[in-house]
């Protein structure tokens, strides 16, 4: 069990029926979206993503500490509390009174947003190049929870390596981004 950070399919995104379906979701998405004057928003439009999920486990003190450090509270509101990452631009988080994952609210959150601010963390941490992308179901936490992270530190440390869980927090959150953006889908907590 635990918390898991998972893409959404396009057939999840629009089912409002399946336990699990975000059809509410997406509805409430594009209702907002329109009130803004922008186009809502189409998951699918281009091929079915790899699939992204990555389990949210090691302590996210230092994480917490990092953020307090280097952005403004707006900012660490942007980058983390979200429950829904779309891959459309908001200057601001839309939230949504649709029960979602562990909250009574949704919160959905910008991909090009979050993608920017965990870009800076990770400048800032130097992360290093092999850090996975695109790694599939629970790349992203296996290379940082069993050895290869901190094999790799011990041949190449840095500000990256002083706390890896720290680390495995600013790379979830880039490649979720990332991910988002790339495949034109989705990622929620699950």
């Amino acid at each position: 069990m635990g918390v898991y950070l998972v893409n959404v399919s396009a057939q999840e995104w629009s089912d409002a029926e399946e336990e699990g379906g975000k059809g509410e979701i997406a509805a409430g998405l594009d209702a907002e979206l329109r009130r803004r004057g922008l186009p809502p928003y189409e998951v699918g439009a281009r091929e079915e993503p790899a699939w992204f999920e990555e389990k949210l486990s090691p302590s996210m003190e230092g994480f917490a500490a990092l953020c307090r450090a280097h952005l403004t509270p707006a900012e660490q509101q942007t980058l983390s509390d979200w429950s829904v990452l779309v891959p459309v631009s908001l200057d601001e988080e839309i939230r949504l009174p649709i029960a979602s994952g562990y909250t009574d609210t949704t919160v959905i959150a910008g991909a090009p947003q979050v993608l920017a601010l965990a870009q800076r963390l990770a400048t800032i941490l130097g992360l290093p190049a092999e850090t996975p992308e695109d790694a599939g179901n629970l790349g992203l936490t296996f290379w940082f929870l069993e050895g290869e992270a901190e094999a790799l530190a011990a041949t190449r440390p840095g500000p990256w390596s002083e706390d890896l869980d720290t680390t495995f927090y600013v790379a979830l959150y880039l490649r979720a981004a990332q991910h988002s953006l790339r495949h034109g889908c989705p990622v929620a907590y699950s």
